[in-house]
């Protein structure tokens, strides 16, 4: 694993007190400067808010989708409807045989199925970018815009970690753009289908997740 200089730490500490009011594509252009080619986004296709961002100012950008092999059939039918119509440079990962023992919910289903296969995608990467807000769950509530990830040795961009779910909405509704068909249905937060049910307490949007399991987090992202 890649261990980050003191020069690139304390590079990352400032740009990212800097980020703190910045909007999302000040982010995004000083992440395409600093990195050029050498960054990725990881996209689940639950919004396509910071993906529709990245396609407009680098459209060449690598899309990482985490196909887990559990995934809503609305989930994969919308990305790659989104692949197709935006031309998308999309890699899609799939788990390696190991995972066919940990189905979606149990205690490794994560690890095998998103963390490790993520991992192999990165690889040789020096940044990678995702969509996750503060706002989401209270295990993100400390999200820094931009950090040293240490579980992947590389750095980490949040261009939305200070945005609200209004933020997200109202970029949608301005820009026209698709949303993923389970929300029509009640659907708050989209995960694998096994452990994905509608909203259990009314303004929690992330209560139908984890159903069934005992976990908030799936691994890949830390405060």
């Amino acid at each position: 694993m890649n261990a980050p200089t003191q020069t690139l730490i304390d590079e990352l500490e400032t740009k990212n007190a800097e980020f703190e009011r910045a909007t999302p594509l000040e982010i995004l252009s000083w992440t395409f400067e600093r990195f050029d080619d050498d960054v990725a986004m990881a996209c689940s296709f639950e919004d396509v808010t910071l993906l529709h961002m990245v396609h407009e100012l680098r459209p060449r950008t690598e899309i990482i989708f985490l196909d887990t092999l559990g995934h809503f059939p609305e989930t994969l039918e919308f990305a790659s409807r989104i692949e197709d119509q935006w031309k998308l440079s999309l890699t899609r990962t799939v788990p390696t045989a190991e995972a066919d023992a940990w189905p979606c919910g149990t205690e490794r289903c994560c690890e095998l199925r998103k963390v490790e296969p993520l991992k192999r995608a990165l690889s040789g990467r020096s940044a990678w970018m995702t969509s996750v807000k503060r706002v989401d769950a209270p295990t993100r509530a400390q999200m820094k815009t931009l950090h040293w990830d240490e579980k992947f040795g590389l750095v980490k961009v949040n261009p939305l970690a200070t945005w609200s779910d209004d933020d997200v909405a109202y970029y949608l509704q301005a820009n026209n753009l698709p949303e993923h068909p389970l929300w029509a249905e009640g659907y708050a937060s989209i995960g694998c289908a096994a452990v994905t049910a509608k909203p259990a307490s009314p303004g929690d949007r992330r209560s139908g997740r984890w159903v069934g399991a005992e976990k908030e987090e799936c691994g890949l992202h830390e405060a």
